[in-house]
């Protein structure tokens, strides 16, 4: 699906702004396994680009190490696979940490977004005490 690697490209050249462009204005993202202290749900545009501000400063993407894109019965949804490497910033580790996204794309734009990423990989890759 080429939005899914168009957005994955965003993502490596740190293009946030592009990135949430590629979602509708009323778009919800959905983050099920999200840790206590992190939303679980971030609905439309506005609040992403808040969400996202400061992602650069957490995470260096910089490659997509692994990408698989499932179709299903519903045209309008696809499964996206993947592995994003990098720096983590703040403790200037390496990491590659898999992501499973659930998404839902009409007149071109993202509606939906579920991501079932592992928060304890992120808090390890991040180096948060105590867990």
């Amino acid at each position: 699906m080429a939005l899914i690697d168009h957005a994955l490209d965003l993502l490596v050249q740190h293009d946030m702004a592009g990135f949430v462009q590629l979602f509708a204005e009323d778009a919800v993202l959905e983050f099920p396994f999200a840790a206590p202290s992190e939303p679980q749900r971030v609905e439309g545009r506005a609040a992403l680009a808040e969400y996202l501000r400061d992602y650069p400063n957490l995470f260096d993407v910089r490659e997509v190490a692994a990408k698989r894109v499932h179709q299903t019965t519903d045209p309008e949804v696809s499964i996206a696979e993947f592995e994003l490497a990098g720096i983590a910033v703040a403790t200037q580790k390496p990491y590659r940490l898999g992501y499973v996204v659930v998404l839902t794309v009409r007149d071109g734009l993202i509606r939906r977004y579920r991501d079932y990423f592992s928060p304890l990989a992120v808090i390890d890759v991040l180096g948060v005490p105590g867990v």
